[in-house]
């Protein structure tokens, strides 16, 4: 078996170590408005695998985002929605499990992160499929103050600046599991966020999303 071993050498070598595996997953959203990159959190490995996983298997493929509110986020992965007729209210499809919630406080709800959404459960564990990305809007110092007080959360001197600058929607920290974050494709956002809607919050154009990821071997 000796002459197998130059060959099992170079294997190993350009095989990517255990822990690199999953480090720096990008995942690219495909709708009629564009295309988003977004990447994927280590920080978060259970909603991270769960997400790799669906989007592998084409789960995504023809889904909607089916409920869009401008200034506030954009939200999709129902099932239900695949062969949705015009108008039909949607939210309710899902996998059958749920996801325990990973909150870290680096991963807050700035503009452009990908979070899981979920119903009203008391460990708010997160859908096993629906997902929204955040638009949010521009706060200041006064109204994250009132937010603190009122919600009993407390913003780093980080999260003021992002949120002061780049907006987003710091009421849902620590309430929702933040799993990833647009790196390309903001317009897009934008662009979603700004179709119209009907009385449910769904676009009254279907928009449509296809889910890829993005693969990237690096050998030397």
């Amino acid at each position: 078996m000796r002459h197998l071993a130059p060959i099992l050498v170079i294997l190993v070598l350009l095989s990517p170590p255990a822990h690199a595996q999953h480090r720096h997953r990008k995942v690219r959203i495909i709708t009629s408005y564009g295309t988003m990159v977004i990447l994927l959190s280590d920080e978060t490995p259970h909603h991270r695998d769960n997400f790799i996983k669906l989007v592998r298997a084409r789960f995504y493929d023809s889904l909607l985002f089916h409920r869009v509110i401008p200034g506030f986020m954009i939200q999709g992965g129902d099932p239900d929605s695949r062969r949705a007729r015009p108008g039909q209210e949607l939210g309710n499809g899902d996998v059958g499990y749920t996801i325990a919630a990973e909150f870290r406080s680096d991963l807050f709800h700035r503009k452009g992160v990908l979070a899981a959404a979920r119903d009203n459960n008391p460990l708010k564990a997160s859908s096993g499929c629906q997902f929204y990305i955040v638009e949010g809007k521009i706060w200041t110092d006064s109204s994250l103050d009132q937010l603190e007080s009122k919600n009993h959360l407390k913003f780093s001197p980080e999260q003021r600046a992002v949120y002061k600058t780049e907006g987003g929607t710091p009421w849902l920290d620590q309430n929702y599991t933040v799993f990833g974050q647009l790196i390309k494709g903001m317009d897009v956002l934008d662009r979603i966020d700004s179709v119209k809607t009907d009385s449910h919050d769904r676009p009254l154009k279907d928009v449509r999303m296809k889910i890829r990821l993005v693969h990237k071997f690096l050998l030397f």
